[in-house]
């Protein structure tokens, strides 16, 4: 735009002294109250020139104010993006305060309900081989932890402690292969032995002739030394008996979400 004008300025200039000189000698012509044929040619040619020259001045002026009126919408629109942002900012971290609420409630009132001492801990790495499911929880041996203590949520079993350092606790997952805990059908009472699968358990040396149906409850029976009784492993999802043979095999799905596992408690023993 400026170079424009420094190009064509003389031109511009010319223009300007012309169309005001004929502003100045029309109006002048307005308050006579005889015309001459030369004021009357004069005025002929000044009409539309003056027109134009007040069209494009409305236009220059229009362009002018819809040009500030864009630059204000632009900065306002800055200003909204930036505090739209902040906003969801603030609500996604009201959102994870709202979450973690409800999960530690939950954790509380299990704690009340349990009758065992415990502690609380949170989960801060997950072992993401394909050979092991642990996790490893942020409370170790200064908290009272120990080798060999389970560890429980609301929903369910989670697994047991393996190795214990003063700060920090690994545990090993429930449906680690490794695992293994005495188990019982809740409706039946039928015992055997639930081992870890990877995504699943499977129950182990449950007789053919044993009462145990697709969606039964599967709780620990509390005689394996690590797991009190009563607490969830699983339903039943899934059962084969073969035409011959002792045993059954019963599939069961972790009432625990694995994948989704953010603090736990680990059980001390009975509280007094």
């Amino acid at each position: 735009m400026l170079e424009l004008l420094r190009k064509y300025r003389i031109r511009l200039l010319a223009g300007c002294l012309v169309l005001t000189a004929l502003l100045f000698y029309s109006t002048n012509l307005r308050h006579q109250n005889n015309t001459s044929l030369f004021e009357k040619v004069v005025l002929q040619i000044a009409a539309p020139l003056l027109y134009s020259f007040d069209s494009t001045c409305r236009t220059a002026d229009g362009l002018w104010s819809r040009y500030l009126w864009l630059i204000d919408t632009e900065e306002q629109n800055k200003i909204l993006r930036a505090e739209n942002r902040r906003l969801q900012s603030e609500l996604t971290d009201l959102q994870e305060v709202r979450l973690a609420n409800q999960r530690l409630r939950t954790l509380l009132d299990f704690r009340e309900a349990s009758g065992f001492s415990r502690v609380a801990a949170r989960i801060i790495a997950v072992d993401a081989s394909s050979l092991f499911r642990t996790v490893l929880i942020d409370k170790g041996r200064q908290h009272g932890l120990r080798e060999g203590l389970p560890v429980v949520v609301a929903e369910g079993v989670v697994g047991r402690v393996i190795k214990c350092t003063p700060r920090q606790s690994r545990v090993l997952l429930v449906t680690d292969a490794s695992s293994t805990a005495a188990a019982l059908v809740q409706r039946s009472r039928t015992r055997a032995i639930c081992r870890g699968q990877g995504d699943y358990l499977t129950l182990e040396f449950a007789l053919r002739r044993d009462d145990i149906a697709i969606g039964d409850l599967i709780i620990t029976s509390g005689t394996g030394g690590i797991f009190p009784k009563g607490l969830v492993l699983g339903r039943t999802s899934d059962i084969e008996r073969e035409a011959y043979g002792l045993f059954q095999t019963v599939t069961v799905i972790p009432e625990v979400d694995f994948t989704r596992l953010e603090e736990v408690l680990v059980l001390l023993g009975e509280a007094p």
